[in-house]
Parts: structure tokens; C-alpha cells; sequence
């Protein structure tokens, strides 16, 4: 079924105080966009855009028509100390990404910063984010959680910056790239365990999907080999979060009883969803102990 065209918003000019607004745009549905985000899209002096091309398609779905200028990582320190004197000047800017909060894991954070220096107001104007929207439908634990952005594109890097990660007792959320996708998930299975995950891809989209499983299972999916489109990956804390130590510790020394201790700790980190590496440490002080 076709969806019905958005209306322009039908509503009365709402003043601006001066300042910097950072505004959040939709990650995919047009219809998520905020009233209160309107209200600052329609009065403010100027739209800084991380891509003028995404922006205009918005404010022209809204009857929407305001200057745009682009604001990416490249351009932020060229043209910050003139948006810094427009803001001196009494003036209201709106900044925003293709999609999604500013500054989070997009483009902002040189011009935020400036302004806050400078002694300018900056105000968030809150509303999607793809991190917080694949935690809520994730199914993992949301009450403590860590957004951990990209991963390094290499399998080296990536998998240091994996093993600083897995003492975290947190749900972990990550953004990826379809064609890293199933090399990461594979990372992640190797240094986290086979812990509990999902992939959420265009989130809010027309196809969007959510998978869940464990780590183990999501990589080996032929659907993750090269996907399409916007990627989430969100990931479980381990069993440590959970298990005592001492319970730990107890299941490593049932399993050294009958196994070398590398595979006792891939065992108990199989069945707990922990790190193998971490374990493997265990293991031998355990075998040590007389």
C-alpha cells in the first residue's frame, strides 16, 4: 500500500532564541521527524547540512524552503569561525546529519564545540537515533548499554578494539558496514563468545529487518555475507554481567577436570558467552592453585 504524501505542518512561527540548535532528523520514515524540530527548521536563520542534498529532500517533503550550507567533517573547521560570528550576531542555526541525532557517530561535534567555547547557547532538539532504536528491539538488556560506533575497518585493529571492549558489563551497540558485516560478527564470536546479538538493518525503512541469535549464528547467516543499506549491531553482555566469579570460576574447574585449560576456557566461554581470552587466564591460575 502506497503511504499517503506528508502534509506541510501547519503551524504558527515559534520563536527562536539565539543559538545553536542541533537537530534530529529521521533515520529512514520521513514521519518521524519531531513537531519541535520543525518549529526549529522553519524559523532558524540557516541549516548547516552534513549534505545539502539529504536536507533539502526533508524540508522540501515538510513545504519547507531555508539556506543551506554543508557541514561535513571537511568543511566544519573552514567555515566554523564565520557560523561563530553569525551566532555573535544574534543569529539561529540548526545543524543537522543525513539521519539521526547529530554528533553521534556524524558530523557536529567541531561546531558544538566552538560554540559552547565561544560562550553561545546550544540547544538539543532530541529524536531518532539508530543506536537507541536497535536497543529498544534488540531484546538484550537496555538498562546499561554502550554505543561503541564503527569498529576499525581492519581485522587487526578491530579485534584489539573488540577485546578493550569485552570487560564491559554493558550491552554493546555497534555501526557497521555491510561489506565488513560478517568479518566483524566473526571478530566479535571470537572475542566476546558466543554471546546474544542482533542485527537491525534500515531501521524504519521499508525493509527493515531485525535478526537475532548468537554471535555464532549471525555470522555464519548467508543473509550478512554483503547486506544493503543501514546496519546495527547489537550485542549482549556477557555471562560475567550476570554470573558471580565464584560460579565462573566453578565452571572452569569442572571443565579443567577434563580438558587442557585453552579448551576449558573455550568451553565454559562457549557456553557463557564470555571471552575466550580473559577465561584462557583464568583457566591456568586455576591449574596453577595446588
Amino acid at each position: 500500500m502506497a503511504r499517503p504524501p506528508i502534509a506541510p505542518p501547519s503551524l504558527n512561527p515559534v520563536p527562536l532564541d539565539p543559538g545553536l540548535y542541533l537537530v534530529a532528523t529521521p533515520i529512514g520514515n520521513l514521519r518521524d521527524i519531531t513537531l519541535r524540530a520543525l518549529d526549529v527548521l522553519a524559523a532558524c536563520d540557516l541549516i548547516l547540512a552534513e549534505d545539502t542534498r539529504v536536507t533539502a529532500k526533508l524540508l522540501s517533503a515538510y513545504g519547507l524552503s531555508k539556506k543551506l550550507e554543508r557541514c561535513d567533517d571537511h568543511a566544519a573547521p573552514r567555515i566554523s569561525p564565520r557560523i561563530m560570528e553569525r551566532l555573535a550576531a544574534g543569529e539561529r542555526v540548526a545543524l543537522v546529519s543525513d539521519a539521526g541525532t547529530p554528533l553521534v557517530s556524524d558530523p557536529g561535534y567541531r561546531i558544538a564545540r566552538d560554540a559552547i567555547e565561544a560562550g553561545h547557547k546550544v540547544w538539543p532538539i532530541p529524536g531518532p537515533s539508530a543506536a537507541l532504536a536497535a536497543l529498544t528491539v534488540a531484546g538484550l538488556p537496555a538498562e546499561r548499554f554502550l554505543f561503541a560506533g564503527f569498529p576499525p575497518p581492519k581485522t587487526a585493529g578491530r579485534r584489539t578494539f573488540f577485546e578493550g571492549l569485552a570487560p564491559v558489563r554493558a550491552t554493546l551497540i555497534f555501526y557497521e558496514g555491510g561489506s565488513r558485516l560478517a568479518a566483524s560478527l566473526a571478530d566479535m564470536a571470537d572475542v566476546f563468545g558466543d554471546r546474544p546479538a542482533a542485527v537491525c538493518r534500515e531501521l524504519t525503512k521499508l525493509y527493515e529487518t531485525i535478526t537475532r541469535g548468537t554471535l555464532t549464528q549471525l555470522a555464519a547467516d548467508p543473509a550478512f555475507a554483503d547486506p544493503k543499506g543501514e546496519l546495527v549491531v547489537v550485542v549482549g553482555p556477557g555471562a560475567e554481567a550476570l554470573a558471580s566469579p565464584q560460579d565462573i570460576d566453578q565452571a572452569l574447574a569442572e571443565a579443567l577436570g577434563r580438558l587442557s585449560p585453552g579448551a576449558a576456557a573455550a568451553e565454559v566461554a562457549k557456553a557463557l558467552g564470555l571471552s575466550r581470552q580473559d577465561l584462557y587466564g583464568r583457566a591456568l591460575a586455576l591449574k596453577a592453585k595446588p
